[in-house]
């Protein structure tokens, strides 16, 4: 289960923290309720190592930058970062056989024997995902072609890796986050999935949807479009369906339904804000908002739209506060991971 970080966030002089909606206007500051613009330096470390969670942007979104110089520049900076990353894991991979010599074999052909993040994770997809009739060496090529002339699908895996590290306390490195959790590689074959699913090729990214579901019991969609700075907790049991969105910066634990309500056709899925917190065992249901911001209850049915910022429990999934009175919550979920706040507002006694 997931625990409380302590995520504080920088000062003025290090830069803002801010979360980008889905109308790309500045929102307000989780702690503060000021608004926020963007600032190019996003996420700091204070001196007794406390982390400031650094929200990503979408990586489907346009960008709004207008010279050609500059454009270079972001995207000089990303190709760094993204260099330093890999860096950072091959470090962390090396000090793991020195740990772990019995895994030697398996990291190298894992991680120290490439030379970039993309061609670690098309092998390491393709190793998963293959079986007697689909050979790795196919899944390989095709997972590589995709994820080397698709930068923003690496800009997504950069910001995965980030958000598991950060908020989940059961992530030792970057590289046990890329190795062993199921839900950042079922998302990174779904991302590869819909990109072939946006290319006509929809036979392939269903084939390639069957598989992840079979080996990682998590079903999504390839036509679902997700955000990036997503986290799938323990991951068994998730279930998008087809017209679904989620934005950026979303937790879902595990056993949670993005479904529709068996009763209509066309866009029927839910459509689910930034930094909303999901939790284990939810169900969403049907052609619904979820707001910016907003937290749903564990073991939740919500079949309403959910006001940003807000807290559904229950099923059906009632405000928390009531619907005149419902409790803004007063910083984005994400940001504590916090499953249990304002819980004396809807229940008088606790086991």
């Amino acid at each position: 289960m997931m625990r409380r970080r302590s995520l504080v966030t920088a000062s003025p002089k290090q830069g803002s923290v801010f979360f980008v909606g889905h109308d790309n206007n500045p929102t307000i500051h989780p702690h503060t309720h000021t608004l926020l613009t963007p600032s190019p330096k996003q996420v700091t470390e204070n001196h007794n190592h406390s982390k400031t969670f650094k929200p990503s942007s979408n990586h489907n979104r346009v960008n709004t930058l207008h010279t050609g110089s500059t454009v270079q520049h972001v995207e000089a900076d990303e190709a760094v970062e993204l260099d330093v990353l890999w860096t950072k894991m091959q470090e962390e991979a090396k000090l793991d056989v020195t740990v772990e010599p019995f895994l030697s074999d398996y990291y190298n052909t894992s991680i120290l024997s490439h030379n970039s993040l993309q061609t670690a994770l098309a092998n390491h997809l393709a190793m998963k995902l293959s079986n007697s009739s689909l050979p790795s060496s196919i899944l390989s090529d095709l997972f590589v072609t995709v994820l080397e002339t698709d930068k923003s699908i690496m800009d997504a895996v950069k910001s995965d890796l980030r958000v598991v590290k950060e908020l989940d306390p059961a992530c030792i490195s970057h590289v046990h986050c890329f190795l062993n959790f199921k839900g950042f590689l079922a998302c990174q074959a779904h991302r590869v999935a819909h990109k072939l699913w946006l290319q006509g090729r929809k036979i392939l990214a269903v084939t390639i949807q069957n598989r992840v579901s079979q080996v990682f019991a998590v079903d999504v969609h390839p036509g679902a479009r997700i955000g990036s700075g997503i986290l799938l907790d323990h991951a068994t049991g998730i279930v998008v369906g087809e017209t679904a969105v989620i934005g950026n910066n979303v937790p879902i634990l595990h056993g949670v339904t993005l479904g529709g309500t068996g009763k209509v056709s066309g866009d029927r899925h839910p459509k689910i804000g930034d930094g909303v917190l999901i939790g284990a065992g939810t169900c969403i249901l049907g052609n619904i908002k979820v707001g910016d911001g907003a937290k749903i209850g564990a073991g939740s049915v919500v079949i309403k739209d959910v006001p940003p910022r807000t807290t559904v429990v229950g099923n059906p999934a009632k405000l928390v506060g009531g619907k005149n009175s419902s409790v803004k919550l007063d910083k984005i979920p994400i940001f504590t991971m916090d499953h249990t706040s304002h819980i004396a507002d809807f229940y008088d006694y606790c086991v």
